[in-house]
């Protein structure tokens, strides 16, 4: 029987062998232990999405903060950046319903923090910004055509 640590450990190493262990379970008719794991997986599985969308959304933030404090240096690939990390939010969002704007909220000013030390690094200087709000991540347009 594995324990509920065990399984922690199975799935952080690999959800697909997780899987595999649990598909086995459930043939040998063992439904409570595979009921464990199958939680597990659950857990696993959000828990990396979450962390890709926090990890987007300070991607996403770096980059538009740049775009806002240095437009002398705007370029096609911050752009680029900009609507990919947007399009991959809304990706994991479509695959995790939960990981909606209630969620998004909730991170909002650690991802911020984050971006604006992330932005000053890349810049080489001090960022002024001391908060941007939803439709300047999620709805400006950041282009250089016109």
């Amino acid at each position: 029987m594995l324990s509920t640590q065990d399984w922690e450990w199975l799935t952080a190493g690999s959800e697909y062998r997780a899987a595999e262990v649990i598909l086995q379970l459930l043939n040998e008719g063992k439904s409570m232990e595979a009921s464990v794991g199958l939680y597990a997986l659950i857990e696993s599985m959000g828990k990396s999405k979450r962390l890709a969308l926090r990890s987007q959304l300070t991607r996403l933030m770096t980059h538009v903060i740049k775009w806002k404090c240095q437009p002398e240096r705007r370029g096609s690939s911050w752009s680029t950046t900009i609507r990919s990390s947007r399009q991959e939010i809304e990706d994991i969002q479509e695959e995790v319903p939960s990981l909606n704007r209630d969620f998004i909220e909730s991170i909002w000013e650690k991802c911020f923090k984050r971006a604006v030390k992330d932005a000053e690094d890349e810049m080489g200087k001090d960022c002024d910004l001391t908060s941007l709000y939803w439709d300047e991540i999620f709805e400006e347009e950041y282009s250089l055509r016109k």
